[in-house]
């Protein structure tokens, strides 16, 4: 039991240690803003463009790992949706990101079930109580609606260990993350997909 819990701690430190790394390698590059940023995306257009016409399944395959490792850390993926909108158009875009997000939603639903599972059930339990009557009824077609509706408010970070709570089943997890998150996920990818014409008509978004 003692072994159990230092592995636990150990691999708690290191997801910590490569979390802070990522961090700060990503905003040593960017910040949150230049990700969303129309003028930043416009800057960059070329660029962007000219790498996925080169090849485009390589810039899928990486754009799909990046996205995973960016959820499982960070918890949350608005970020990836504008720029993935741009890239690659909103149906293919919005197609890598609920993959990509759903994996990386798992993962870290899972990693979170197993490392951290007391620390969630002591900081969100008084919260979110009231939730569970409701998901032990039929907790993938609430959960599907509670990806929906954005949690009601909560953070997206948050919705993907609140079902640590509930020691949700794997499959409803996943589903109930693709479908629910599926239709808010496409109007985002939308915007960014227009966003090229827009370039294109030189327009002006102030």
């Amino acid at each position: 039991m003692k072994k159990d819990k230092k592995i636990k701690i150990y691999l708690g430190l290191i997801y910590l240690l490569i979390l802070s790394l990522f961090l700060w390698a990503f905003f040593s590059n960017f910040s949150l803003n230049d990700l969303t940023s129309y003028d930043f995306i416009k800057d960059n257009r070329n660029h962007l463009v000219s790498i996925k016409e080169r090849n485009f399944f390589f810039i899928s395959f990486l754009f799909i790992i990046i996205s995973i490792i960016w959820v499982f850390l960070l918890g949350f993926g608005l970020p990836i949706l504008i720029p993935a909108g741009f890239i690659f158009g909103k149906w293919i875009g919005t197609i890598l990101c609920i993959f990509s997000l759903s994996v990386g939603a798992t993962f870290l639903y899972l990693f979170a079930s197993y490392f951290f599972k007391d620390l969630i059930e002591e900081k969100l339990a008084p919260k979110f109580s009231n939730l569970k009557a409701f998901f032990k009824k039929n907790e993938l077609l609430y959960f599907t609606i509670f990806r929906f509706i954005g949690g009601g408010g909560t953070p997206y970070g948050i919705q993907n260990i609140l079902p640590v709570l509930f020691d949700m089943k794997i499959k409803n997890y996943i589903f109930g993350t693709f479908f629910g998150s599926l239709p808010a996920m496409f109007v985002t990818v939308s915007l960014g997909s227009g966003i090229e014409e827009v370039i294109d008509k030189n327009a002006d978004l102030s």
